[in-house]
């Protein structure tokens, strides 16, 4: 559905806020290394959006006919709407050419000749913009395989697409359990502005396609960020912070 980090009894949702939550703990290695981790972030907001929708509509639009109806399904319940392949059938050739106007607006950042988006170094506003071309190309071959009319943009591409995933390991859902089970969340602080929420039972959820809330009891809030408290039977008390931009905090 989202991406979830876990670290011990804390859940945090959502890749803009795993971001900063790992730049915090780990400041010796910041995802955002030129410190614009506020424009890779504005990067991320707009990519998540208009690219990753006209990225959906030109997929969908070539291999809806062969999509298992399971995952058609799945998605019509996150989104609350119909998955309608016929109308992304009939959009495709205009997604294609938006899917192309937004690489041109990439390769007129890349212009001046920096290697990735935030200057020589790689950062989220990479990984946030790669994905959707990534997506395309290893969904759709032939729709935008390359754009070699686009200065920059195959060669940023090809660069980020080699930083590969690093070394990673895996746990269990039973092993993670067991790690909440063990921990205690983190403490938490309210703004002075969310201070008359404290303690009340509210529901954040998702302001795009996927509204699934989440909730409990309202405990903690920063400029960027949303959390409830919850009481799971086999985990006992666990965090769950979400990013407030582009949340809803509303009464449970």
């Amino acid at each position: 559905r989202i991406p979830v980090l876990q670290i011990g009894a804390d859940i945090y949702c959502d890749s803009q806020l795993i971001v900063r939550e790992l730049d915090r703990r780990f400041p010796q290695k910041p995802l955002s290394p030129s410190g614009s981790l506020a424009l890779a972030n504005a990067v991320e907001q707009w990519c998540d959006k208009s690219v990753f929708q006209a990225a959906v509509t030109a997929i969908f639009g070539s291999i809806g006919d062969s999509v298992d109806p399971a995952f058609i399904k799945d998605r019509e319940a996150l989104s609350g709407q119909p998955f309608n392949v016929a109308a992304m059938k009939a959009l495709a050739p205009f997604a294609t050419t938006q899917i192309k106007a937004q690489a041109a607006l990439l390769a007129e950042h890349l212009a001046d000749g920096r290697a990735y988006l935030e200057g020589s170094a790689p950062g989220l506003a990479d990984a946030a913009a790669y994905y959707n071309f990534w997506f395309v190309r290893s969904f759709s071959p032939g729709i935008a395989d390359r754009f070699e009319d686009l200065a920059g943009f195959d060669a940023w591409f090809d660069r980020v697409s080699a930083i590969g995933h690093g070394h990673r390991g895996s746990l269990t859902p039973a092993e993670a359990h067991e790690i909440a089970i063990k921990a205690e969340p983190e403490a938490t602080a309210i703004l002075p502005a969310d201070a008359q929420l404290l303690g009340k039972t509210m529901s954040l959820a998702a302001t795009d396609y996927g509204r699934d809330p989440i909730t409990g009891a309202f405990i903690g809030s920063t400029h960027y960020s949303l959390t409830v408290a919850r009481e799971d039977p086999g985990l006992g008390r666990i965090n769950v912070h979400v990013p407030r931009l582009g949340y809803s905090i509303t009464p449970a």
